[in-house]
């Protein structure tokens, strides 16, 4: 290729790749990583693998698979029959069922890598890929387990590799406006914020499943317990049924709070709580003399945390309510008019008044509703481009422009502490479910149902030491989560 022939086609790379870019360096945009540790792709494209290639995964993929810039080159799926119509979709795409395998074979041929594997997987194989030097795109939850979330955190410093939650709202021009309305003043210090969602819609509050079945041909259940313990098989587990099983998933908190609490931890002065504590329904808990459902999430739970202020001005008490429960009502809102959306919703409390929006930060309107009506302060804060949709392109734009450059919403700088921040409201209804072998009364019958105290720092409750056992799970022979 001739010298003015390159500088032409660098030329023109450089206009895609400045169009394509993100807005400027903001609140909600960190600077990320290389293009594998250095090099770009010789197709100049972003070669990316797929790491959970059905449900989630596939409509991941073909997020990624409108950018031009993007080649879908490897996909890998433990259960051959949710990666059916990924594989229809890339057919050029290898196909491996161990995501260990594929990184391995597909080290030299990927940049990047799209995980949406059960909650359980998450971390082993992000931390896989980020140690290759890949990019990585990672489902909401980020993780299963706290431990697992400040781990990555971690990664994400030591390998220099872009990195993105799969939490789109965070891209969202939602919050952002919202984030202007509470800097502008408009409700003043928010000291109470209210979040709430009608998840689970899949089973929960089950007791462990029983019976003897045999394992579908397509699927490899070895690989889908993955680093977790190895149970029998049982169709109760899968597909789309892992949500509500405390092994496999991490149940409605894990499934929606990291849409629906990111307007809380992206706009408010908080980092770790200092103190949390929940109450779930007795339904979840069985009948009181056979015991609790240990193994299941509850069907609905409240959630209290209390997180410092990082300004130092107090104290901002947050709540999670969930399986259909709702905080209270505002006067301010008229009878007909809605209380977040089908998915749920956020109200923050103010000195001065209060601000709501729906699921993903979305349409955030003061409290009355006619103040929206009156003058607003002016957007100051820089938009990504497609909004929820752009989180996809964003990441990509991010993987492509290199360390330093591109930039993401939800690095694993942010969404690791926010995921770990989540993650202890769990960590608080496991804790609740503990039962105490030698109660014999009706209100000593469970252990955990106390105020828990955090340490943020050593990353463990202080005042109830079995609770820590939920913290960090010991993994199975063969994965491991080792910086």
């Amino acid at each position: 290729m001739s010298k003015n022939a390159n500088k032409r086609e660098n030329a023109s790379r450089r206009k895609f790749l400045r169009n394509g870019s993100m807005a400027a360096a903001s609140f909600f945009i960190v600077p990320r990583h290389v293009l594998g540790r250095g090099f770009v792709a010789p197709s100049d494209k972003l070669n990316i693998a797929g790491i959970g290639a059905g449900g989630k995964g596939k409509s991941d993929l073909k997020n990624f698979a409108e950018s031009p810039k993007v080649n879908i080159v490897a996909l890998c799926d433990v259960d051959d029959r949710q990666a059916v119509e990924s594989r229809k979709r890339f057919p050029k795409a290898k196909y491996y069922k161990d995501y260990r395998e594929l990184l391995e074979k597909e080290n030299n041929n990927i940049d990047a890598c799209s995980i949406s594997t059960p909650d359980h997987t998450h971390a082993v194989a992000t931390l896989a890929a980020m140690q290759l030097g890949k990019h990585v795109y990672t489902q909401k939850p980020l993780t299963h387990d706290i431990y697992e979330s400040r781990i990555l955190t971690l990664a994400a410093k030591k390998y220099k590799v872009i990195t993105q939650m799969g939490n789109q709202g965070g891209s969202g021009d939602g919050v952002r406006r919202m984030k202007e309305f509470v800097d502008a003043g408009m409700i003043g210090e928010v000291h109470t914020v209210h979040t709430w969602t009608n998840r689970p819609v899949w089973p929960q509050g089950l007791p462990t499943p029983t019976g003897t079945f045999e394992v579908p041909k397509e699927l490899d259940w070895n690989l889908w317990v993955g680093p977790s313990k190895m149970v029998d098989y049982n169709p109760a587990y899968l597909p789309g049924k892992w949500r509500g099983w405390c092994n496999y998933g991490t149940g409605s908190l894990g499934d929606m709070a990291c849409h629906i609490m990111d307007p809380v931890y992206r706009i408010l002065p908080i980092d770790y709580p200092s103190d949390f504590e929940c109450s779930v329904t007795n339904s979840w808990a069985g009948m009181w003399d056979e015991g609790n459902f240990a193994d299941s999430f509850p069907n609905s739970s409240i959630i209290r945390l209390t997180y410092p202020r990082k300004d130092g001005k107090g104290v901002i008490k947050v709540n999670w309510m969930d399986g259909g429960l709702l905080p209270p009502r505002p006067d301010e809102l008229l009878p007909g008019e809605a209380m977040g959306n089908w998915d749920g919703g956020v109200i923050f409390e103010g000195t001065k008044g209060k601000v709501m929006c729906d699921c993903y930060g979305a349409n955030p309107r003061l409290l009355p509703t006619r103040l929206m009506m009156e003058t607003l302060p002016p957007e100051t804060l820089p938009r990504v481009p497609g909004g929820e949709d752009g989180h996809y392109l964003q990441w990509v734009n991010a993987c492509i422009d290199g360390y330093g450059k591109g930039q993401t919403s939800s690095p694993f700088e942010y969404a690791g502490p926010f995921a770990e921040s989540i993650l202890i409201g769990n960590l608080a209804i496991r804790s609740w479910m503990l039962k105490n072998p030698s109660a014999k009364g009706w209100d000593d019958k469970y252990l955990g149902r106390k105020k828990l105290l955090w340490d943020a720092k050593n990353v463990k409750v202080t005042n109830f030491d079995e609770a820590n056992q939920f913290v960090k799970r010991e993994y199975r022979d063969g994965y491991s989560l080792t910086l």
